[in-house]
């Protein structure tokens, strides 16, 4: 793992931004992005920039079931506000959360991503050390699938809706193992409440029980981090 530390996100959208940049200079032809506030300083920087995806294609890794396309808080269209209305792709996949049948939709999106390799695939990092919707205790060996929210994640997201019982309580998530295949990962993490959760998957053991911890694993890991997130590593 490489980790960089920086001053505030900010910082952490400039530095994302330039690791994005220098893949698509070598041919990069597929990114998996993440949701969230957490990458929204790289997109930031991305729509700044005047870099061109158009022959490039984009997976994410999630969306709630539940939500169609058009929905305000559905990921879908988070990624068209953040970043696909001002840098298309040539094609951007995401989980179609309004598919009520999970097993149709998990074994359509599984081959989408068995069919565009992921060159470089940005995670953030759930305060319970998920990766996408991989709750703890989360197969490692586990491919695209529903995901019942553990209640922390709900609590999480519910700042996104009018009420936390306006958050959905299933979502579709690419696996863990799905995540895995990507050749390069980039992680991002701010602020103390995600200290925890980054000292364990740094420094502690690897286990199904954090999912993120998996990513010691992975040959080819960048992390950023601010200060508060990095507080509690013990080496740094």
């Amino acid at each position: 793992m490489k980790i960089i530390q920086v001053r505030d996100k900010n910082e952490g959208g400039q530095v994302g931004y330039q690791l994005v940049a220098e893949t698509l200079k070598k041919g990069t032809e597929t990114f998996g992005l993440a949701t969230g506030s957490t990458p929204i300083s790289i997109y930031d920087a991305l729509v700044a920039s005047d870099l061109d995806f158009s022959a490039a294609t984009s997976i994410n890794l999630d969306e709630y079931k539940g939500l169609a396309a058009d929905h305000p808080q559905s990921y879908h269209y988070f990624m068209a506000q953040h970043l696909f209305n001002e840098k298309p792709f040539k094609e951007s996949f995401v989980p179609d959360g309004a598919n009520s049948d999970a097993a149709a939709e998990v074994a359509r999106y599984e081959k989408i991503v068995d069919a565009h390799p992921v060159d470089l695939q940005i995670l953030g990092l759930g305060k319970n050390g998920h990766i996408g919707f991989n709750e703890p205790g989360t197969p490692f060996d586990s491919l695209t699938h529903e995901v019942a929210l553990t209640e922390s994640t709900i609590t999480a997201n519910a700042r996104f809706f009018d009420s936390a019982t306006a958050v959905p309580r299933f979502a579709y998530s690419m696996g863990i193992a799905s995540i895995m295949k990507a050749k390069q990962i980039l992680l991002v993490a701010y602020g103390a409440a995600k200290a925890e959760a980054v000292q364990a998957m740094i420094e502690g053991p690897v286990s199904e029980m954090l999912p993120a911890s998996i990513l010691q694993r992975h040959p080819h890991v960048t992390i950023i981090l601010d200060e508060a997130a990095a507080s509690r590593l013990t080496k740094k």
